[in-house]
C-alpha cells in the first residue's frame, strides 16, 4: 500500500475513533468472508462500523484519541467494531454472532477512555438499552418527589379530617 493511501486510511480511522463511544476489538481468524460480511451487515444496520485493520495503522490512528488504551491488544488478526451511539448495542450483536460462531474472539474494548476486557464486554451486552435505563432512572427520580408530596399532604389531609369530625360532632350536639 502506498504511503499516501496509508495516511488516508489512518486519518479516516482517526476521525471515526474520535467520534466513537466505544471500540470493540475482535480476532476474526478462521472466519470466512461470508461470515465476516454477515457480522458487518448486522452491525451496519445499527450504524456501527466494523472493519479489518492492520495493527500498525490502527496503532497510529488511535494514538491521539481516547481509544489509545487498546494499543496493547493490537496483536495478531484484528478487526474493530466502532460504535457511535449506545455501546451495548455493538456488544449485543457481537455476543449474538459469537453464540453461533465461536471462531470470533473478543480481545477487549475501549469504552470512552477506559479499557475493558472480554468478560466486561459480555457483561455490557447484558445491559438493557440506553433508553430503558434512562426511563428507569427517570421513574426513580420521579418517585422521590411524589412520595414526598404524598407524605407532606398527609398532615393537612388529617387536619381537615379532624376539623370535619369536630364540625359533625357540633352539628349533632346542636341538633340534639
Amino acid at each position: 500500500m502506498e504511503r499516501s493511501k496509508k495516511e488516508q486510511v489512518i486519518e479516516e480511522l482517526r476521525e471515526k475513533l474520535g467520534r466513537a463511544s466505544a471500540a470493540i476489538l475482535t480476532d476474526y481468524k478462521g472466519l470466512t468472508v461470508a461470515e465476516i460480511t454477515g457480522l458487518r451487515d448486522s452491525l451496519a444496520a445499527e450504524k456501527i462500523d466494523y472493519q479489518v485493520v492492520k495493527n500498525t495503522l490502527m496503532r497510529l490512528a488511535c494514538r491521539e484519541t481516547a481509544i489509545s488504551v487498546l494499543e496493547p491488544e493490537l496483536k495478531g488478526t484484528c478487526a474493530v467494531a466502532i460504535a457511535y451511539g449506545d455501546p451495548s448495542v455493538a456488544a449485543k450483536i457481537i455476543k449474538k454472532f459469537n453464540k453461533s460462531n465461536e471462531k470470533l474472539k473478543l480481545k477487549g474494548a475501549a469504552l470512552g477512555s477506559r479499557l475493558i476486557n472480554s468478560d466486561q464486554v459480555l457483561a455490557l451486552a447484558e445491559l438493557p438499552p440506553r433508553e430503558e435505563l434512562l426511563a428507569k432512572l427517570l421513574g426513580t427520580l420521579n418517585a422521590v418527589p411524589t412520595g414526598l408530596v404524598t407524605v407532606l399532604s398527609g398532615v393537612p389531609r388529617a387536619f381537615v379530617g379532624v376539623l370535619a369530625a369536630i364540625q359533625r360532632q357540633r352539628e349533632e350536639q346542636a341538633a340534639a
